[in-house]
Formats: C-alpha cells, structure tokens, sequence
C-alpha cells in the first residue's frame, strides 16, 4: 500500500468530532439516537454453559454495552445499555438463542427506560 501525501491524507482522512476521539463506543452511542436500559435475568440451563462468555461475545458484536453474572439461584442477570434497536436484538438473543448448550425456559425485562448518557463503557462479566 502506498502512503498518501500528508495533504491527500488529511481530506481522505473521516472527519470524526474531536470529542468522540479516544473516547470509543460508548461515546459514539451517546451521541447518536436515544438509548435505553433494561435489567434481565435468564431462567433455564445457563450456568455451567458459557452463557455468560457467549453473552458477552454477542453483546460486543451487536453494540451494546452492560454486565452480565451468574446468581445463587442458578440464573443469569444483568443490564443492557445502548440505542433501543440494538437493546432489542440483544433481548432476542437473550430470549431465544444463548449458548450453544443452554436452555433458556424464559427471560425476565424489568427497568427499562429511557437513558442520556451510557453508564458502562464496555460489555463485561462480573463475579
């Protein structure tokens, strides 16, 4: 590949606005349309299935950002933040795919609602 001259690079260049810079993911989803929050738990097989491992993967290709952990009583819980059409397909995910070896019999949403501002950063797994 062939640099381009310093010149050609600065207009070839995405003009990005100078507060998203190396502010990432969630800065660019705040910006963008309205976002949302909804806590969930998942009833079924899902512990001892990756459930949490694949949730996570799945939330980070679809966009979203939140936590995900096992409770003591054998369910998965959680928080899903970010524009409400990629909320909505990882509530899908959640309800009817999960890990390859989980059964999910039902999912619970509870608290949604409309948020200004993103309060994670990243999709992670808490302990």
């Amino acid at each position: 590949m062939c640099p381009l001259p310093l010149a050609a690079a600065a207009v070839a260049a995405p003009r990005v606005p100078l507060r998203l810079l190396g502010r990432g993911l969630a800065a660019a989803m705040s910006t963008a349309r309205p976002l949302i929050s909804v806590d969930y738990e998942v009833f079924g097989r899902v512990q001892g299935v990756c459930f949490r491992m694949y949730t996570e993967d799945e939330a980070k290709k679809i966009g979203v950002v939140g936590w995900v952990k096992n409770t003591s009583k054998g369910t998965v819980t959680g928080q899903v933040q970010g524009p409400e059409d990629k909320v909505n397909s990882m509530k899908s995910w959640l309800s009817k795919v999960g890990s390859p070896s989980s059964r999910i019999d039902r999912t619970n949403f509870s608290n949604e609602k409309t948020i200004s501002k993103l309060e994670y950063s990243n999709f992670s797994i808490r302990y």
